[in-house]
């Protein structure tokens, strides 16, 4: 039986970024449909375990990144004593190196040489198998299969309560009109990720006038996410209700089960949506939609990362090194014209019958 070949005992290490860690949650399911058994323990950091500390049959054991020496000492006294069947390093940086040696574990296993960086591979005793895919959703996956679970269950669900989904009701209810919803989230962590003001106005313009949708703003609470939503609505012309800040993870999400299509940067709210139905238009020229794209919706990405090789590498794609961004002026995302967003829009809304 496939359960009988996997370990029981796994700990996951991946501390960040949110992205990253919502593209986690289908290795969780994965590992749970092979072996329901299975006792997972996953070391992750504060931000992020808020969005998937409550994942059923998961421990999440968190690290809180901004605390410095006192919070690798606790780390490692809440981890002492404790041995795991393996280890799944699913994090390549000297930070997760150093952690990774707080972990005790029969099996330590790494990434594969084009996705491993920072030494990664002097603290594991065996990489995951390489994988022709370039997205970053296929290689955790590959994680799995390293121990047995093959079958992979695509499901990025996390629980979500009902107080949390009351709340995005009582949020989207404060909007007068009535429609088909377009969610914007402006904003990644990575600035130069992020396309220009004008231009979300202007999208939710179009989408106002030409499908009549309700246009919704959300993102978290930062002053550069606060501006940005200041500006967008200060060059609108259409009525835009902005949520940018006023929603927990987990209110975000029940928000995206609400909208019909989401526009947003190569960012952790685009990976967060791969666990409703909405449609994620992602918006890349910094970040390689193949690597980073969002994973349900790769088909609506607009790439736009060709552009930016020739322009800042003169280089193809597939000539740069795996993970490289192209983030190094504001231009870089200005490449993406406003018709290609709008056109992309169009397609969507056609294809729904709106």
């Amino acid at each position: 039986m496939p359960g009988e070949l996997i370990p029981q005992r796994v700990c996951l290490l991946r501390l960040s970024a949110l992205g990253d860690c919502a593209n986690v949650v289908p290795v969780v399911h994965t590992l749970q449909a092979a072996r329901p058994d299975i006792e997972i323990t996953w070391v992750i950091n504060r931000a992020e375990a808020t969005l998937v500390a409550d994942l059923p049959g998961v421990e999440c054991v968190v690290y809180d990144k901004a605390g410095g020496r006192a919070a690798l000492i606790d780390l490692a006294r809440r981890l002492r004593g404790r041995r795991f069947d393996v280890l799944l390093n699913m994090h390549a940086s000297w930070r997760a190196n150093v952690i990774a040696c707080l972990v005790r574990a029969n099996r330590r296993i790494g990434f594969d040489r084009r996705r491993a960086r920072d030494g990664q591979r002097l603290f594991v005793s065996q990489a995951i198998a390489p994988v022709a895919s370039r997205h970053v959703v296929d290689g955790f996956l590959a994680f799995a299969a390293a121990i047995g679970a093959s079958e992979p269950v695509m499901d990025w669900r996390v629980p979500i309560s009902a107080a949390d989904r009351d709340t995005a009701a009582t949020l989207l209810d404060s909007a007068a009109a009535r429609g088909p919803l377009l969610m914007i989230s402006p904003c990644s962590s990575h600035g130069m990720r992020n396309w220009q003001a004008t231009r979300y106005a202007g999208l939710a313009d179009h989408a106002a006038t030409h499908h009549g949708m309700r246009v919704v703003l959300v993102g978290g609470p930062s002053a550069g996410e606060q501006a940005m939503g200041q500006a967008i609505i200060a060059a609108a012309d259409c009525r835009i209700t902005n949520l940018i800040g006023q929603t927990s993870l987990k209110q975000l999400l029940a928000v995206f089960e609400q909208g019909d299509v989401l526009v947003t940067p190569d960012s952790g709210p685009a990976h967060m949506a791969n666990a409703t139905d909405i449609v994620t238009i992602s918006l890349h020229a910094a970040t390689d939609p193949r690597r980073s794209g969002a994973y349900r919706s790769r088909a609506w990405c607009i790439d736009y990362f060709a552009e930016a090789a020739a322009a800042y590498r003169k280089r193809t794609p597939d000539d740069l090194k795996w993970g490289t961004r192209i983030e190094d002026d504001t231009g870089v995302m200005a490449l993406i014209p406003l018709a290609a967003v709008t056109r992309r829009l169009d397609t969507v809304m056609a294809e729904r019958g709106a």
